[in-house]
């Protein structure tokens, strides 16, 4: 039991030791038109049109807030084309051919420590915003706007805390980046207004806390504390999270800023750091690619809008011709895709190749183990019940609309039951 325990660790966690390996290259890239927040963009280039990297190429509309669109490459404009999206949706991308001359636009270089220093709260969210920071962690949520509404926030946190299995790209960022995260801190503690920070990973990373606590000292004019929290899933979660650094419940629904509190992701604040210091848009970001499926699991640093074919051929391609299960970000939240023809953007923070196993859905022998893991408190065998029928009383009555779709009935499931797809279900049926 102890050497099973022992190889399945061994596979979850093949990655962490790993330094990541730079790929900012590609022959071309793919910047998404629209995306899950912005149905509409205005498109500012044509075919034939060089750009450079960091040009402005279009702008996302989102309703209330609006998002530039850059290049990531320097280059060429060929045109549109579909592809997959890390969503498992076709959408239209803007295809760019690289010149591999890294040109970059003029606007774009690093600031002394007086100008920095001289920005306003208002400076610094109008950097944000023109080079189009979001949540890296998968939440593509404006940045801008999280921290143009903030007010009387007392408290930041940095989440890097990374609880799916199998991905290692915040672990790695708080590794190889330490001194830009404390800069990217000291920025979001001006630009929010909190008293103090807290840096949050795994207890179990000793690498991290060791590296970070060096590190810290450098810095000690910035109010951060270097946090270790417990080894669960999903202590990542934004709200589990909050709960076990400063005690505070968020109620379903509330915002953590009408707390006090505001989250930010790792790499979110690598994003920030190099928005304020260099005027430099989300051009890469780490990438874990990883599985039993793949002949070399690597940590990638790459540039937005990659195919996920040129990072698999990094890997060294598929380990033989049996069937795979591609999952695009964590096994237990992300998509999975039929085929491998997607394109990398900006919120992507993993790929998981794994081989495929048949697995035969039994009958609810009313275990409860899916209440019992459930971090909402739901009851999801009752879900599924109401949403087979599509009783949408019933439905609004068990809170489905609380579920954060992480995972746990399905996988706890001792009748290998996928729940996690009623629960997404039953939230459609609603809306």
């Amino acid at each position: 039991m102890i050497a099973k325990t022992r190889a399945i660790s061994d596979v979850l966690n093949m990655t962490t030791s790993l330094p990541t390996i730079h790929f900012t290259n590609p022959k071309r890239v793919y910047v998404s038109i629209t995306n899950a927040r912005c149905k509409t963009a205005d498109v500012y280039v044509k075919p034939g049109d060089k750009v450079k990297i960091g040009t402005v190429i279009g702008k996302r509309n989102g309703g209330y807030f609006e998002q530039n669109m850059h290049s990531t490459v320097s280059g060429t404009v060929l045109g549109t084309v579909k592809k997959w999206h890390r969503t498992g949706k076709m959408l239209e991308f803007i295809e760019i051919e690289n010149d591999f001359k890294d040109e970059y636009e003029p606007t774009i270089y690093e600031r002394s420590d007086e100008e920095v220093d001289s920005y306003t709260r208002e400076d610094i969210i109008q950097r944000v915003k023109d080079n189009s920071c979001i949540g890296l962690g998968g939440s593509t949520f404006p940045t801008y706007v999280k921290l143009e509404s903030c007010q009387n926030i007392d408290t930041l946190i940095i989440n890097g805390v990374e609880c799916e299995p199998y991905l290692t790209t915040d672990h790695r960022i708080l590794l190889e980046y330490p001194n830009k995260i404390m800069e990217g801190i000291k920025y979001l503690l001006k630009a929010t207004g909190a008293k103090k920070a807290y840096l949050c990973f795994k207890k179990k990373y000793d690498d991290l806390f060791q590296v970070l606590t060096a590190v810290r000292k450098r810095h000690l004019d910035i109010p951060v504390e270097i946090k270790r929290v417990e080894n669960f899933y999903p202590q990542g979660w934004e709200i589990a999270l909050i709960k076990t650094v400063t005690g505070k419940t968020i109620p379903h629904g509330d915002l953590p800023s009408k707390h006090g509190v505001i989250v930010f992701n790792a790499s979110s604040t690598l994003g920030v750091y190099r928005a304020v210091r260099l005027n430099m848009p989300v051009i890469e970001r780490n990438f874990t690619m990883t599985g039993d499926g793949i002949k070399y699991p690597s940590n990638i640093r790459m540039r937005i809008g990659t195919h996920l074919t040129d990072l698999l051929e990094i890997c060294g391609g598929y380990v033989d011709d049996s069937d795979k299960v591609l999952i695009m970000g964590g096994p237990m939240m992300g998509a999975c895709l039929l085929r491998d023809d997607a394109v990398c953007s900006a919120s992507c923070t993993s790929a998981i190749v794994l081989q495929a196993k048949d697995y035969k859905e039994e009958p609810c022998i009313r275990c409860a183990s899916c209440v019992y893991s459930c971090p909402c408190g739901l009851q999801p065998v009752l879900i599924m019940k109401a949403c087979k029928i599509k009783d949408i009383d019933a439905l609004k009555k068990l809170r489905v609309n609380e579920c954060i779709e992480c995972g746990m009935c399905g996988y706890t499931c001792t009748s290998k039951i996928n729940l996690t797809d009623y629960m997404r279900q039953a939230k459609k049926l609603i809306k």
